[in-house]
C-alpha cells in the first residue's frame, strides 16, 4: 500500500458558510497486487476532526494488515466511518476490478452506469457574482451556497440570471432559525426544490416543526445507516458522501436503508479529483440527484478524468476507476 497527501490548486476559491478553500487537501491510497493497481481517494475534513495528518497515521497503521489481505469485509470493523476507510474501502474495489476483470458495478449489483446530470455549486459570494456565475453555465441544476444576510437576495439574484435552472440551496449549517421560514418560503416561491442543512448537526431540532414549502436535505447530520432512522423525523432527503460514510461498501448499505426510511438520497462529494468522484457516480445510478462536480473546480485533474458537458458527467473509464 502506498499513501501520498495531495495538494491540489483550484481554479478558483470555494467558499461556504465556514470559510474559504483555495486547494483541495486529499489522500491518495494505492494498493498493488500481483501487478495491478487499485486507487482510492479520500478529502480529511476538518469539520469531523479529521486533517490529512491523521489520515495518513491511520491509514500508516493498517499497512501490515493490507499487506497480509485485510479484505473490504475486515475494513468495515477495522476502521470507524470517515476519510481513511473511505480511500481504502474504493482502492480495495478497484483492485478487485481489475484482478477479476469485472467493472466494479457488476461486482456491487449496481446499474450498469450511464451519463447523469449533476449539480453545479456557486460558490458563497455576492449576489451579483453568484448571478454571473450562473449565467456562466449551461447546468441545469444549480446549488447555490448559503450563509449571510444577504441569502434571499442571493436566491433572487440568480433565479432572474437563470430562470430555466433547477435550484438546491445549502446552509452547510449557517442559517439562521428564526429567519429560515421566511426564506423556506420565499424560495418555494423561486422554484427552489430543495434545501441542505441549514442548521447544525445536533442542533436542528426545529425541523421537526420545519415549514412544508421545499424539501430538506440532510448532510452533515448524516454519516453512516445508524443515523437514517432518527433524521426522518426531520428531514425529507439525506446526502450520502463516500467520505462521510467511509466509502462505496457502506454507502450502499446506506442507499438501501435510507430508501426503506422513505428519505430521498443525494449522493454528494467534497471539493476533489475525479479518483474521488468516481466511484460515487457509480452509486448515484441509484439517487434521486446527484452534486458530483468536485473535479470542475481543480485547475489540474489526473490522467483519464471524468468527462463533462454541459452540467452532466460521465461514468468513469475502466482506466481511471472501476
Amino acid at each position: 500500500m502506498t499513501i501520498t497527501p495531495l495538494s491540489s490548486p483550484l481554479k478558483a476559491a470555494f467558499a461556504i458558510s465556514r470559510g474559504a478553500k483555495s486547494s483541495a487537501e486529499t489522500v491518495l491510497v494505492e494498493i498493488t497486487q500481483d501487478g495491478h493497481t487499485g486507487r482510492g481517494e479520500c478529502v480529511p475534513y476538518a469539520r469531523y476532526q479529521e486533517s490529512r495528518v491523521s489520515v495518513v497515521a491511520q491509514l500508516s497503521g493498517l499497512e501490515r494488515e493490507i499487506q497480509e489481505g485485510l479484505t473490504r469485509l475486515d475494513l468495515q470493523k477495522r476502521l470507524p466511518a470517515g476519510a481513511a476507510k473511505c480511500a481504502v474501502d474504493c482502492a480495495l474495489w478497484d483492485l478487485e476490478s481489475k484482478l477479476t476483470g469485472t467493472p466494479v458495478w457488476e461486482l456491487a449489483e449496481l446499474p450498469e452506469p450511464k451519463p447523469l446530470p449533476t449539480t453545479m455549486t456557486l460558490s458563497l459570494d455576492e449576489p451579483d457574482v453568484m448571478a454571473n456565475a450562473a449565467k456562466a453555465t449551461h447546468a441545469k441544476i444549480l446549488k447555490l451556497k448559503l450563509g449571510g444576510p444577504d441569502d434571499l437576495k442571493r436566491v433572487e439574484a440568480v433565479r432572474r440570471a437563470r430562470p430555466d435552472a433547477k435550484l438546491v440551496l445549502d446552509g452547510n449549517e449557517g442559517l439562521e432559525v428564526n429567519d429560515f421560514p421566511a426564506l423556506a418560503e420565499r424560495a418555494a416561491d423561486l422554484g427552489v426544490v430543495l434545501i441542505e442543512q441549514p442548521f447544525p448537526a445536533g442542533n436542528d431540532g426545529a425541523l421537526t416543526r420545519r415549514p412544508g414549502h421545499v424539501a430538506i436535505c440532510a448532510d452533515e447530520s448524516v454519516h453512516t445507516r445508524g443515523d437514517l432512522q432518527g433524521l426522518a423525523k426531520k428531514y425529507d432527503a439525506v446526502n450520502i458522501k463516500l467520505d462521510k460514510a467511509g466509502g462505496l461498501t457502506e454507502a450502499m448499505r446506506m442507499m438501501k436503508e435510507a430508501k426503506r426510511c422513505g428519505l430521498g438520497t443525494m449522493v454528494g462529494c467534497m471539493v476533489a479529483g475525479s479518483i474521488s468522484m468516481a466511484p460515487a457516480i457509480l452509486l448515484g445510478q441509484t439517487a434521486d440527484l446527484i452534486d458530483l462536480d468536485g473535479p470542475l473546480w481543480l485547475a489540474q485533474d489526473v490522467p483519464h478524468k471524468l468527462r463533462y458537458y454541459d452540467g452532466v458527467v460521465s461514468p468513469p473509464s475502466r482506466e481511471l476507476w472501476g
